[in-house]
């Protein structure tokens, strides 16, 4: 007599241990992916919102007592109009275009076209104004320099007494002065951002 043939059956709780098994893989994958964008270096011109003001002034300090040994101008200028021109990074002109001091284009400089604010005859007024586009945040700073450096085409010493200036208060009244910015309150908020981070500790 012929011996039956019994099928196997599953266990019906081998059902949820599969499914858990699932959501474990997922989880953990999930968990990796999590580790790995934490570990990730953000550069600074695509990830300026990160930022915190520490890791700000950490980015451009070392770049900015560089220039100082070039160049004679004061790290605390740098950092500061930095801080104060593009909110720490984090304007569209900085973080887009690595412009980090507002600094406007001429000729065939590479630029871009962006509504800002002008104080003229005793009142803020928004205008479009061309501004110059760099490839970092490093190059933004060394054409600060220079514009400090060799001036304008029209006065060649203008920034003369900034590049001089014994301490930051000297150089921020300097830049006022020279018109770097209408603002008619512009030295008084640099020398502010500067006290305020102590950034007079990298000019040493």
């Amino acid at each position: 007599m012929p011996k039956k043939k019994y099928q196997k059956r599953k266990s019906p709780r081998s059902l949820p241990l599969v499914l858990g098994g699932i959501i474990l893989l997922v989880v953990a994958f999930a968990f990796s992916l999590h580790v790995l964008s934490e570990r990730a270096t953000p550069t600074p011109e695509t990830h300026a919102e990160t930022m915190d003001h520490e890791q700000f002034i950490a980015t451009l300090a070392p770049h900015a007592k560089e220039l100082q040994q070039g160049y004679g101008v004061l790290p605390s200028i740098i950092l500061g109009q930095a801080i104060l021109e593009s909110n720490w990074g984090q304007s569209s002109l900085a973080s887009q275009y690595n412009n980090l001091f507002g600094v406007k284009a001429y000729g065939d400089a590479p630029k871009v076209s962006l509504e800002t604010q002008e104080y003229v005859n005793e009142a803020w007024i928004t205008i479009n104004g061309d501004f110059r586009v760099y490839k970092s945040w490093n190059e933004s700073m060394d054409d600060h320099t220079q514009l400090f450096v060799n001036g304008t085409n029209w006065n060649p010493g203008l920034y003369e007494k900034v590049v001089t200036a014994p301490n930051y208060k000297v150089a921020a009244q300097a830049l006022q002065t020279a018109g770097y910015a209408t603002d008619p309150g512009y030295a008084e908020k640099i020398i502010n951002v500067i006290e305020t981070y102590h950034l007079d500790q990298y000019d040493h």
